[in-house]
């Protein structure tokens, strides 16, 4: 079983978000600060537990996500994305800095601290499920036509891009389906603000893909974080017309609370649902990759996770300065005082030689004796 986390951040607009797209009203704002998706896989069946913190004046706003299959929806976990943030903080170590900074004495200064309703259906379009989930409104949709999906949800009040009908050609070409979910405020007619309850997708999958095509329409540059949970350590197959990505972290741990529940589906449902053989045997590798896509328009296509070449472990390390002292006295002084000390007495021993080296005035008497009174 594999398991990977997307944190995505947009600037607004945004008319994609990592794995989906997200639409809203254009005479409203909306932000989407961050998208936290967790992802496992056990070669037959894939999970996506989506989170979203969104802001701005929208009332409402729609997401709609391409799955290879027909996909069960629920309600996630929150508990879920605090664990994964916490496995995979950075090591903080101590190192010393000799002469003093601003803040330090003589220097210091001041506090230098950093601061759901059915609507009618389009020709090409079946709904194969309608459903509320907390403040979700649920459709999951297949479609022989972009076009067409494109124009029923517009009925639905879903308020699409014209250029989302050429993005998802590609998936209706290879028969995927969709999930498309209005989002709603917890109070009506309020704005749509704040961390949104989970949401949890279950769908067949012959591959680990994360579908990333419909972030071509976003129109300012993409941050990508996935944190992988598999038997070994995984790694994406290519850039997908992004940045080199960049391994942050990766090491085995020890599944615990909502991380172990998702390697392990069923368990908390009350069913036979149990671990993979080789999580049980070689234990759980997690990896933390981040990439930019500084153009958006050039992604390629979906994301697909593959094993690595070696389970080699690494962790990102912040650092903390400190000024570096002895018994509480800061080094630089010790040594700057000691410095002048030895200089102090190298001057007084050259001026004591230079006493000794001057000649002293000697009497010699006449020849002949004392000379008379």
């Amino acid at each position: 079983m594999l398991l990977a986390v997307q944190l995505v951040s947009l600037a607004r607009p945004a008319y994609a978000c990592g794995c989906g797209a997200m639409v809203h009203d254009p005479r409203m704002t909306m932000a989407v600060h961050r998208e936290t998706s967790a992802v496992t896989w056990d070669g037959r069946t894939e999970q996506i537990v989506m989170r979203l913190t969104v802001d701005g004046t929208a009332p409402d706003a729609a997401w709609i996500m391409p799955v290879p299959h027909r996909a069960t929806v629920r309600l996630g976990d929150p508990a879920l994305f605090d664990q994964l943030s916490s496995l995979t903080e950075p090591a903080v170590a101590q190192r010393h800095y000799f002469w003093p900074r601003g803040g330090d004495w003589p220097f210091a200064g001041g506090d230098s601290a950093e601061a759901p309703l059915p609507g009618a259906r389009g020709p090409g379009v079946g709904v194969v499920g309608r459903e509320r989930l907390g403040p979700f409104d649920v459709a999951r949709l297949t479609a022989t036509d972009p076009g067409a999906l494109r124009t029923w949800l517009k009925s639905e009040g879903f308020r699409l891009p014209a250029s989302l009908a050429t993005e998802l050609r590609p998936y209706v070409a290879r028969r995927w389906e969709y999930v498309a979910i209005r989002l709603a405020p917890a109070e009506a007619g309020g704005p749509l603000t704040g961390t949104l309850d989970p949401l949890r997708l279950s769908f067949a999958s012959e591959r680990l893909v994360y579908p990333m095509r419909l972030s071509r329409l976003a129109k300012t540059p993409q941050s990508l974080g996935l944190y992988v949970l598999a038997p070994h350590r995984m790694e994406p197959r290519s850039a997908i017309g992004g940045a080199r990505p960049e391994v942050t972290f990766a090491g085995r741990i020890a599944p615990d609370g909502a991380v172990r529940a998702l390697l392990r589906p069923g368990r908390d449902e009350g069913t036979t649902g149990h671990a993979h053989p080789a999580h049980a045997s070689e234990g759980t590798f997690l990896t933390a990759v981040e990439q930019n896509f500084p153009r958006p328009h050039r992604i390629t296509g979906d994301h697909e996770l593959r094993r690595a070449p070696k389970d080699t472990s690494f962790r990102q390390v912040r650092y903390t300065d400190t000024l570096l002292t002895v018994g509480g006295v800061p080094a630089w002084l010790l040594t700057a005082g000691g410095t002048l000390l030895l200089l102090l007495a190298g001057a007084v021993a050259l001026a004591a030689g230079a006493r000794a080296r001057r000649p002293v005035a000697v009497y010699v008497p006449p020849p002949g004796g004392m000379p008379p009174v």
